[in-house]
C-alpha cells in the first residue's frame, strides 16, 4: 500500500508557505507523493483573478526539478466548481489500493461542516491537519469534538488504514499569503522571497496582479 498526499489550494500565487507544509507533511507521513491540486473553481471563495492555466503554469515553475511535489490537474480538467468530494472519489478510482492523506489548515478543518458532502470526506481519505505548534483546538472544536473518534490515538508512522483517520501535523507555517503578495504588486512593492524567483519572473513577465 502506497501513501499518496494531496495538497490542494488555489495558489494565486503558489508561494514558499504552500510549499513548506505541503514538504512537511510529506515528511511527516512518510508519504510515497504529495500531490497539488489546484482548485480551479473554488466554491468558498471568489473566483481567482487570474486563470487556473496560469495557475498551474506558476505551480509548475514552482515544483520544476521537485520529486517530492507532484501536479495534479483533474480538477481543472473537469467542468463545474471543484468540489473536494468529487477529486476524492477520482483518486480512490484511479488509486483503489493505497491510503489518501488529504492536507488542510486548521482554519478549513474549523468549517469542515460547510463543505459539500463532508460527511464523506473520511470514508475517502485520512485528513490531515497542518497546524501551527501553539494551537491545540482541533480537537476541542465543534467538528472535532463531532469527529473525536477518528483522531489518531496511534504512531503516524504506523497508519495501515486507506482512510478513515483525522492526523494534526504540526508545521512551520510561515507567515506568507496569497493575498499578501497580491497586494504588494499591486502596490508597485517586490514581494520577492516570499516565492520563487521563477514564479515572480513569471508574474511580472505576463503582468498579473496590477489590477
Amino acid at each position: 500500500m502506497r501513501k499518496i498526499g494531496i495538497f490542494g489550494g488555489t495558489f494565486n500565487p503558489i508561494h514558499f508557505g504552500h510549499l513548506r507544509v505541503a514538504l512537511e507533511c510529506k515528511q511527516a507521513l512518510s508519504l510515497d507523493e504529495m500531490r497539488m491540486m489546484i482548485c480551479s473553481q473554488p466554491p468558498h471563495r471568489e473566483h481567482p483573478g487570474v486563470t487556473a492555466l496560469q495557475r498551474k503554469a506558476m505551480l509548475e515553475l514552482a515544483t520544476a526539478g521537485d520529486s517530492d511535489l507532484i501536479l495534479d490537474t483533474r480538477e481543472m480538467d473537469r467542468s463545474g466548481l471543484s468540489y473536494s468530494i468529487d477529486t476524492l472519489v477520482s483518486l480512490r478510482s484511479d488509486f483503489p489500493d493505497d491510503a489518501l492523506f488529504m492536507v488542510i489548515g486548521s482554519d478549513s478543518f474549523q468549517s469542515l461542516d460547510s463543505w459539500h458532502r463532508w460527511e464523506e470526506l473520511l470514508d475517502y481519505c485520512h485528513i490531515v491537519i497542518a497546524r501551527r505548534p501553539d494551537n491545540l483546538s482541533d480537537e476541542t472544536s465543534p467538528i472535532g469534538i463531532t469527529l473525536q473518534d477518528h483522531f489518531i490515538t496511534h504512531s503516524k508512522s504506523d497508519i495501515k488504514d486507506k482512510s478513515g483517520l483525522l492526523i494534526p501535523v504540526v508545521v512551520s507555517q510561515l507567515e506568507i499569503s496569497s493575498t499578501t503578495i497580491r497586494g504588494l504588486i499591486k502596490q508597485a512593492k517586490s514581494p520577492k522571497y516570499l516565492l520563487p524567483d521563477s514564479v515572480l519572473h513569471y508574474i511580472k513577465e505576463n503582468s498579473l496582479y496590477l489590477l
